[in-house]
């Protein structure tokens, strides 16, 4: 019974949660950027190079038997080794965006922390000279008068 109840905790600690929805968040978030690739950015470069579509760009390494056609998908089927570097393009295509749009969400975020701890900082002290206080005690008590 202790097992579960030491699971319990360890599961629902805020650091394991906080994975858990970042997982979920990052898995949505990389779809979005899938399809911001495949379906925004590649057309548009397809256009400028010549109406490519780099998922089906490959190099044969091998013999391909009579009647397979020469398409990826064929190719594959048929047991033909290819270099299949058009589709490498795409995913690096979509890390480079990804790894951006994070570099620019985290440099932001890094931003408004610093500006958070300057606001909440306190004015550092000025440090008084020892002399200086004297000498405002012995001005101060002038301007009271005697004492008595």
């Amino acid at each position: 019974m202790s097992i579960l109840r030491e699971f319990k905790e360890f599961a629902l600690k805020g650091n394991v949660v906080d994975l858990a929805v970042g997982v979920i968040i990052g898995a949505a978030f990389g779809k979005l950027v899938e399809s911001m690739v495949g379906d925004l950015i590649m057309p548009v470069v397809s256009m400028v190079v010549g109406k490519i579509d780099f998922s089906n760009l490959f190099v044969i390494l091998g013999s391909v038997p009579e009647g397979v056609a020469r398409t990826l998908d064929a190719l594959r089927k048929a047991g033909v080794p290819v270099l299949a570097y058009g589709q490498f393009l795409t995913v690096t295509v979509n890390f480079l965006i990804l790894a951006a749009v994070i570099f620019l969400m985290i440099r932001q975020i890094n931003r408004l922390k610093r500006q958070q701890a300057a606001e909440q900082a306190p004015a550092p002290e000025v440090m008084v000279p020892e002399e200086v206080q004297l000498l405002r005690q012995i001005r101060d008590s002038l301007q009271s008068g005697p004492q008595r």
